[in-house]
């Protein structure tokens, strides 16, 4: 994968004012040096996020997010760290130029090159004469050659077709079948997919982990074949089609989710570019994370049966729970929105789309299912049916669905209203403030600490190596090794410029924790004098219970001597550092 250079991408973020650029997404607020603004990375409703022109950073203090101006664009477009800094350097009038300058070794690299070469080899099987029956069964649908290249449609022959042409490329057989592109048979390599049109399943970066399989001719074989869970495809990871969606979803400010792949590229190609399907009618919390990603919206449109109903009911309550705005669209007259479509016109389906019920007015209905309300046991079960969806409700939403209860059964507003106060937790309204963050023990801050000072100017880096140089713990020595080799080779450091570095390093995770966690405006040579103190002597202390320890299990009389001393020696330091620091604080 091409990589800007890190003297291109540092230049880019020195041409570009965060101040400028993060007022293009949101309002912002000046208040003394700095800028304030609602956070749009978590559920807002008062200035939490501050935006430094003088350090180019921002910093949300309710949820931690902070990073510098391609993290905010990477973030608020979800889009990916490269992407973002292309966007940056359109927006500064840098032209630039992608280069292979940088490229990391990522996790299964070439396990996604081998599958992205095998959806190539499947592709260019639809267009063979041998392509051709199944190309004009897809025509019969209704997908043109252009959806057909949009999503990469392919096909699979009846033979073994793909295991030769990976055997000619020398490609281990036994790594395919890890893939879940072979099956193994005895001694013999079988294809998974045999004689069936492919529709290439993408993960949220646009990579393809797996494969969707379908007949398309009289056959007894199950009409669709899932490739099976692999190292790379986990079913519950996956939402088909997100990855093209997400611009789209941006412009539309919502997300159509439906069910078949088939009908997110019905709706893809006929303009409804905005919409992902589910893999499956289930909705794991890997996907909702997904979704939270996009920050809008969901309109729900799965299938037009008794499932699909069920469905929407079950993924609205689990969308409800993480405080999604929801709507429903449910379809009539057609099982899904790819047959919708293809008989009612595209102009039908902007009708349902613009005309959405409420979650709550579908909520209702569905509880209404089957129940005669006229009748006294039937209604009563419907009504505390009502009541127990709303736990955990805030008071507006409890109140308005009271209110429909009252108006459409003549039910006393005042006998429900206690009946919830007894059964139902109500949850009051949130207003933002800070996460309340578990208080870190004085060795863990003071660690955290130097590492983030050491990312901010090059004299902690020289503090760092000439008072302290080392930590016990692997992660620590690891940061301070990657801060070092960056100043090394910029000669140069501030953090700004520091967290593009951050997020091509394989200590990534650990490194952004640590800036998100520390919230001081404020660096100043003091602090970190205390920091340097606070290790040194929790080392040196771990250190002489380390040498008691030994020292009680030493049967030789002059080695336990001998480690006597060493002790001593070391309490003798511990001493002198503490006067030492005395003197300075005097």
């Amino acid at each position: 994968m091409p990589r800007l250079s890190q003297e291109t991408i540092n230049e880019i973020r020195q041409k570009a004012d965060i101040v400028d650029i993060v007022k293009e997404y949101i309002p912002l607020t000046q208040k003394g040096k700095n800028y304030f603004g609602v956070c749009p990375f978590h559920q807002d409703h008062s200035p939490s996020m501050s935006v430094s022109r003088e350090r180019q950073l921002f910093k949300c203090f309710s949820c931690g997010m902070a990073g510098n101006v391609f993290k905010f664009v990477s973030e608020y477009e979800n889009i990916s760290y490269l992407e973002a800094v292309v966007k940056v350097a359109e927006k500064v009038g840098m032209p630039i130029t992608i280069t292979k300058t940088y490229t990391p070794v990522q996790k299964y690299q070439e396990e996604y090159e081998l599958m992205n070469l095998a959806s190539l080899f499947y592709e260019n099987n639809l267009n063979t004469e041998k392509g051709l029956p199944a190309k004009s069964y897809l025509k019969k649908r209704g997908l043109n050659d252009e959806m057909i290249k949009d999503f990469n449609i392919g096909l699979s022959f009846a033979n073994n077709s793909l295991f030769e042409f990976f055997q000619k490329k020398n490609i281990s057989p036994a790594k395919l079948v890890e893939l879940g592109l072979l099956n193994q048979v005895d001694l013999n390599y079988q294809d998974v997919f045999r004689n069936r049109i492919l529709f290439p399943i993408h993960n949220d970066e646009g990579r393809v982990v797996g494969f969707t399989g379908r007949v398309y001719e009289n056959d007894s074989t199950p009409k669709y074949l899932n490739s099976r869970e692999t190292k790379l495809f986990r079913k519950g990871n996956i939402l088909f089609n997100y990855h093209r969606a997400r611009d789209a979803v941006r412009l539309a400010k919502r997300v159509i989710l439906v069910e078949g792949n088939m009908d997110a590229i019905r709706m893809y190609a006929s303009g409804f570019k905005n919409t992902i399907a589910l893999m499956g009618t289930s909705l794991t919390h890997d996907q909702i994370v997904l979704l939270k990603k996009l920050r809008v919206p969901v309109i729900l449109m799965l299938d037009n049966d008794s499932a699909g109903e069920l469905a929407t009911y079950q993924v609205g309550l689990e969308l409800e729970k993480e405080e999604f705005e929801l709507e429903v669209v449910r379809l009539s007259g057609k099982k899904d929105p790819d047959e919708y479509i293809v008989t009612y016109g595209i102009e039908a389906m902007q009708e349902n789309i613009d005309h959405p019920l409420s979650f709550l007015e579908f909520k209702l209905n569905f509880l209404k299912k089957n129940k005669n309300l006229q009748d006294t046991n039937d209604l009563a079960n419907y009504v505390k049916e009502v009541l127990k969806t709303l736990e955990g409700k805030d008071a507006i939403t409890i109140d308005i669905t009271l209110n429909k209860l009252v108006q459409e059964y003549n039910l006393s507003y005042d006998v429900l209203k206690e009946e919830i106060k007894e059964k139902v937790p109500v949850r009051q309204k949130e207003t933002s403030k800070p996460v309340v963050v578990k208080r870190k023990n004085a060795y863990v801050s003071s660690a955290e600490h130097i590492l983030y000072y050491m990312m901010n100017d090059a004299k902690y880096i020289k503090m760092y190596q000439n008072r302290l140089g080392y930590f016990k713990e692997e992660v620590y020595r690891g940061i301070a090794n990657e801060i070092i080799y960056y100043y090394e080779q910029n000669k140069n450091i501030e953090l700004a410029d520091f967290l593009s570095y951050v997020e091509i390093s394989p200590l990534k995770e650990a490194m952004s924790a640590i800036i998100q966690g520390i919230n001081d405006e404020e660096i100043a040579e003091t602090k970190m004098e205390d920091y340097i103190f606070h290790i040194k002597m929790k080392l040196w202390e771990d250190k002489v219970k380390e040498l008691k320890e030994s020292q009680k299990k030493e049967t030789d009389i002059h080695k336990k001597g001998l480690i006597g001393e060493d002790i001593v020696n070391l309490k003798k330091k511990i001493q002198e550092l503490k006067e030492e620091r005395s003197v300075k604080n005097d």
